[in-house]
């Protein structure tokens, strides 16, 4: 199979619209062709057209900034372009923007501001290109980006392109309540869709630009080819390069959209470990117990092993959290978002009172604050997700004419 950028560069039609064009590219690590080549290097090297601008997402067009980090401007030495952040400009920094990220995160990750493309970036650029690696869920912030480049596009005039790639937990599947729309809007969640979405990039561009955006963008979707919906990350050639700091593995990816809410606990996540997502714990917390308690549950596809780390930042970091490692057996069958519920029912159980919830974030990341309510009120995991059920019947008809595969 191939990804967009490689459909791109090998059939000659796609790049009609760049011929003789100034080009801004939105892109970091997970950039790059099947040879592991970055599109920024072919798109610099390209005789047909010229790259003039760069456009970094959260964690920088390198990748290196941590979830909630402020992003500057600067300008490459290797590429001697300038590089615009899309995630950092109009924050007001604390003195020490790393001593509480989670803070951080859940305060600036929530706004509108700073996130979009303002004008006096596309001086000079004709057509905007986007080449991110999505992981399939809703909360991960790549697609807002994208929508707020579309957005950006159309007030322009200039062409938008989308180099498509996989959803790496299948397009098949999806999870979670639909975002309440405009109440729970956020950057970590713009339009009314499922925390698991089922699309790729390109397929919620195409969406996005027909059903939310205030203005449509002349957008031109690259498709893939030899992708099929159901396919599994593992199931294509294709390397795997780490979309961000805390997404080392497709196995991340697969925990990710039910795991994730966790960052709206005061539960920590695994961040600051080497299996961020993976892991989950708190100092108050017996990985024996919570193993044993949550393996008698049977849920789907999981198996709980116990588990004991020391953050190395972010929450509890340098304590020793007890916990418990979620070890997929079976994925087809494996629903992250039913695991978590049932992960933070189990541990409301054991321990009460010690067991927090940050109400606004957790509804910015659940999409709705009906669940919290329903999680506190004492309903039970199944007869939540129960609940979204005919939500989720009603977006797969939504989302049916903007499918590519």
């Amino acid at each position: 199979m191939k990804t967009g950028v490689d459909v791109f560069f090998t059939e000659d039609r796609h790049r009609a619209a760049l011929r003789g064009k100034r080009v801004g590219l939105i892109t970091n690590p997970t950039g790059v062709d099947a040879a592991l080549v970055s599109t920024a290097a072919r798109f610099r090297a390209s005789r047909e057209f010229e790259l003039v601008a760069l456009y970094g997402p959260e964690h920088g067009v390198r990748g290196e900034a941590q979830a909630g980090e402020f992003v500057a401007y600067y300008e490459d030495s290797h590429y001697g372009l300038p590089v615009f952040s899309l995630y950092g400009q109009a924050l007001t920094l604390p003195a020490d923007p790393l001593a509480d990220i989670d803070a951080t995160m859940r305060d600036y990750d929530t706004r509108h501001t700073g996130k979009q493309v303002a004008p006096e970036m596309l001086r000079g650029v004709e057509v905007l290109v986007f080449d991110l690696q999505d992981v399939g869920t809703r909360v991960y912030t790549y697609i807002a980006t994208m929508a707020y480049a579309m957005e950006a596009a159309a007030a322009a005039g200039i062409p938008f392109i989308v180099l498509d790639r996989p959803n790496p937990i299948n397009g098949a599947d999806m999870e979670g309540p639909i975002l309440e729309y405009p109440r729970h809007s956020s950057f970590i969640g713009l339009y009314p869709i499922p925390l698991r979405h089922g699309m790729t990039a390109g397929e919620l561009a195409r969406l996005f630009n027909a059903k939310f955006l205030p203005k449509k963008c002349d957008l031109t979707v690259v498709p893939m080819s030899g992708w099929r919906r159901g396919d599994w990350f593992s199931a294509t050639p294709l390397p795997w390069v780490a979309p961000s700091p805390n997404m080392p593995t497709p196995n991340t990816a697969t925990v990710y959209p039910g795991q994730v809410l966790l960052e709206g606990t005061n539960l920590s996540e695994g961040r600051g470990t080497t299996r961020p997502f993976e892991w989950f714990g708190a100092p108050w917390i017996d990985g024996f117990v919570l193993a044993r308690e949550l393996n008698a549950l049977a849920l789907s596809g999981v198996v709980f092993r116990e588990t004991w780390f020391a953050p190395t930042f972010s929450k509890f970091s340098g304590q020793r959290c007890g916990g418990c490692q979620l070890h997929i057996v079976e994925r087809e069958v494996f629903r992250s978002v039913t695991c978590v519920l049932a992960i933070l029912e189990t541990i409301k159980r054991l321990h009460g009172a010690k067991l927090e919830l940050h109400a606004d974030y957790f509804d910015k990341v659940m999409g709705t604050s009906l669940v919290r309510e329903a999680f506190e009120r004492g309903e039970p995991f199944a007869k939540i997700v129960a609940s979204w059920e005919p939500g989720l019947a009603e977006f797969a008809r939504l989302r049916a004419p903007f499918l590519l595969y």
